[in-house]
């Protein structure tokens, strides 16, 4: 039986699928996060240069650098290990260890970027988040220890993954910039599952923050969404009052629905991108499996309470683009109509006028014949006289007499002869 071929990428596509394990981490141990976008056509963005920053920041600390056109890589850095992402708009770090510092979320911490190199990195922060994690304590120590990092009023905790952790954070920037998480793990939490819910938190806030920028958008185009459409109305009101020519309206109908098209294309990706986000935020919360603790709210909770009703509204000016450009459409459709049948009554009005010009040609025309009939008549009348005049004498009959008796023949001779004419032209 002869070999069967390989599809040439069957090996690829199936290691992608094991491509990016989940970390393992220690109790207690200390993550630090940074994701960074460009603020202009990311997703078209010089790739290469991401790897270039990543590869300075190996040369530091002499780590070896990862394979050509690679959009994940994984290297010890000194006591930290560094996890490095490339997705479609942007580039995750992650660093994390063993030990948690004296002080928590101490801003130190985030030193293990270096200053000069985050200067350089091709891009901006999205989000940067420290996440402590720690054995789970005595439930005192615990409420202690949360109303002493978070604010009380958007913190949110949940035991996660069957019990095996709680985690917590009140998704607001601390004064040195970053997002602040805990998480307590339970004796018999293993480092993989430690690593899963750390994975899925920075993903959890790193897909939040990325959604919320098509939040921005939708604030940002509501003043000219309200203005198109209050002058949208405008129109159809001059449409059905008739104080404005059909053409001057059908114009900046027009204009209208093009600036409409035109904002819907711009906004297309990235409300559409704010979907794809918003769905993997509520898929990695549940997948947490959360159950409530202590009366706490839970992330799902919270971001039904603070996040949904951003996410609405993207939803809402997206589908307020669309409306308000089916309307223009249909406006121009009719405003197109009505001219059309304006100008087949001007075209009409037109034709009658051309019949009736016609008609007063035609008159004219059998006018100017019939003066022409009577001047060659004239002319042929004397010809034949002068022709006849030597026959005066012989029939004893005066000029006069034989100029009378011939023209009666003559004048039939050339209506007869002109009525034929006609007819051969025609």
């Amino acid at each position: 039986m002869p070999p069967i071929h390989d599809h040439p990428l069957r090996y690829e596509l199936a290691n992608e699928l094991h491509a990016r394990p989940f970390p393992a981490m220690q109790s207690p141990s200390t993550v630090i996060y940074l994701a960074v976008k460009q603020p202009k056509e990311a997703v078209h963005r010089e790739r290469s240069l991401d790897l270039a920053h990543l590869k300075a920041l190996l040369d530091r600390h002499g780590a070896a650098h990862p394979q050509p056109g690679a959009t994940h890589h994984s290297a010890k850095l000194g006591r930290h290990t560094l996890k490095w992402e490339q997705h479609t708009e942007f580039v995750s770090y992650t660093f994390y260890g063993d030990g948690a510092s004296a002080r928590a979320f101490d801003p130190a911490d985030f030193d293990i970027f270096p200053s000069d190199w985050l200067e350089e990195a091709p891009g901006q922060r999205v989000t940067s988040l420290m996440l402590r994690i720690l054995p789970r304590p005595q439930q005192s120590q615990k409420k202690a220890a949360l109303q002493e990092w978070f604010v009380p009023e958007s913190l949110a905790v949940a035991e996660v993954l069957d019990g095996s952790a709680v985690v917590a954070g009140d998704f607001r920037i601390d004064p040195a910039g970053h997002m602040r998480f805990a998480l307590f793990a339970n004796e018999t939490s293993g480092s993989q599952r430690i690593g899963r819910i750390v994975q899925r938190l920075c993903e959890i806030e790193t897909y939040r923050a990325m959604s919320m920028l098509g939040f921005s958008r939708a604030r940002g185009l509501s003043p000219d969404i309200g203005a198109l459409d209050t002058h949208l109305s405008e129109m159809m009101a001059q449409m059905t009052s008739d104080t404005v020519p059909a053409e001057q309206t059908l114009r900046q109908l027009l204009s209208v629905s093009a600036e409409l098209e035109a904002m819907a294309a711009r906004s297309a990706f990235r409300f559409g991108a704010t979907g794809a986000y918003e769905a993997l935020v509520n898929q990695r919360i549940s997948l947490l499996r959360e159950a409530r603790y202590e009366g706490f709210q839970m992330f799902s909770e919270f971001m039904l309470r603070r996040y949904e009703p951003a996410m609405r509204t993207v939803k809402s000016t997206e589908k307020r683009i669309g409306t308000l450009a089916d309307r223009a459409r249909r406006g121009g459709e009719l405003l197109r109509a009505r001219v059309d049948v304006d100008r087949s009554a001007q075209n009409q009005a037109l034709l009658a006028s051309m019949d009736r010009r016609a008609d007063q040609a035609l008159r004219l025309q059998h006018t100017v014949e019939g003066l022409s009939v009577v001047a060659i008549s004239y002319y042929a009348v004397s010809l034949a006289a002068y022709l006849m005049y030597p026959l005066s004498s012989m029939l004893d009959m005066s000029k006069g007499m034989l100029t009378a008796l011939i023209t009666l023949p003559v004048v039939a001779l050339v209506w007869l002869a002109v009525r034929r004419l006609r007819k051969t032209l025609r």
